[in-house]
């Protein structure tokens, strides 16, 4: 605690300084980080005063044998013990950008309807735990299915820690159901590819040449009726030399669109070279390497027998239900755990 209380004073001092709002990009990172620390360190002394506050009056309480309010406090030091613990899980969160905001992508794989109907569950199971967590969540660009579902969608998450949170649900996730879709009522086996990456676009300085970016200008999709817009103000933005194609169509005006796509690229282009280095030094260090499609990190059983088994970490539940309505942070806590062992 000492060293995050002098970091706030230093920053506090820094922020006082005359010329502080020079550099405005560089004020708001600063700002950023005070306020994070502020509030952790916040957390900590309420759960230190709460608990001193909950031990003398239990100790009044047994003292005149108040059977009520002894349970009462018993509830307070369950609640108090939730909290403990998502703090002791914030700990292990050590990565450079684990307290950014996130962007997270879900992509349907090959399979048409039954992917594209998994993608959107998957979508929804992240909602719910966003919202369960008091994070924000903005649907910056989505392509529906087909018949049902989505074939993509990138999700703006923003809260303390999200990208932190986040970053265990990378890589590829598979479904095996009865499907609905099926008269014959056969089992079919789904994927789709979740990416996540920390929103770094306002903190990290990222030249992109003007002649390796085509942008495509459409009319943003809609459900239909008065929703579907008359005008091209939806943009696509393809960064030629890499490939990678960003699209943003919930903002009204097509400037605005186009700059939030740009972030959104200028984030995944940071987020491809620092994997290119990781990728790198674990080839170096003769660990196995896998990407994309091949990597698949989690299973979910709905049929025969009902389970979801992360592969990475083996961690699994005959809960399916509370899993896919948001439920997962024994998944996440176990992948933070595991990470923090393998950098020991």
């Amino acid at each position: 605690m000492p060293s995050k209380e002098a970091r706030i004073a230093e920053l506090q001092e820094q922020s006082s300084q005359a010329a502080f709002w020079d550099n405005p990009e560089e004020a708001q990172e600063v700002m950023r980080e005070l306020a994070s620390l502020e509030a952790e360190v916040h957390d900590w002394r309420f759960l230190e005063s709460k608990t001193r506050e909950l031990g003398e009056l239990l100790e009044l309480a047994e003292a005149e044998e108040e059977t009520e309010l002894i349970q009462e406090i018993a509830a307070e030091v369950a609640e108090l013990q939730k909290k403990l613990a998502d703090m002791r899980l914030q700990l292990l969160m050590s990565g450079e950008y684990d307290d950014r905001d996130a962007i997270l992508s879900i992509y349907a794989g090959a399979g048409g309807t039954e992917s594209q109907d998994w993608a959107e569950m998957l979508l929804r199971m992240y909602l719910r735990w966003a919202e369960r967590r008091g994070f924000t969540t903005e649907i910056i660009d989505q392509t529906e299915g087909d018949e049902a579902g989505i074939k993509s969608v990138t999700v703006e998450v923003k809260g303390r820690n999200a990208y932190g949170y986040l970053k265990s649900e990378r890589g590829v996730h598979r479904l095996v159901r009865i499907s609905p879709f099926d008269n014959a009522h056969r089992r079919h086996t789904s994927f789709a590819l979740v990416e996540v990456i920390p929103d770094v676009a306002n903190t990290i300085k990222i030249e992109i040449n003007p002649d390796d970016i085509r942008m495509d200008v459409f009319r943003a999709s809609g459900h239909g009726g008065q929703n579907v817009q008359k005008n091209a103000t939806a943009v696509r933005l393809t960064h030629i030399p890499t490939g990678i194609v960003v699209t943003c169509q919930n903002e009204r005006s097509q400037v605005q669109n186009r700059e939030r796509a740009m972030a959104v690229l200028k984030s995944r282009l940071y987020d491809l070279e620092r994997r290119k280095q990781e990728e790198e030094k674990a080839k170096l260090k003769g660990e196995h390497v896998s990407a994309g499609w091949g990597n698949q990190i989690r299973s979910y059983v709905l049929h025969p027998y009902r389970m979801v088994k992360d592969l990475r970490t083996g961690w699994e539940t005959g809960n399916t239900t509370a899993v896919l309505n948001g439920e997962i942070d024994g998944l996440i806590e176990a992948y933070l755990k595991q990470m923090v062992g393998k950098e020991s």
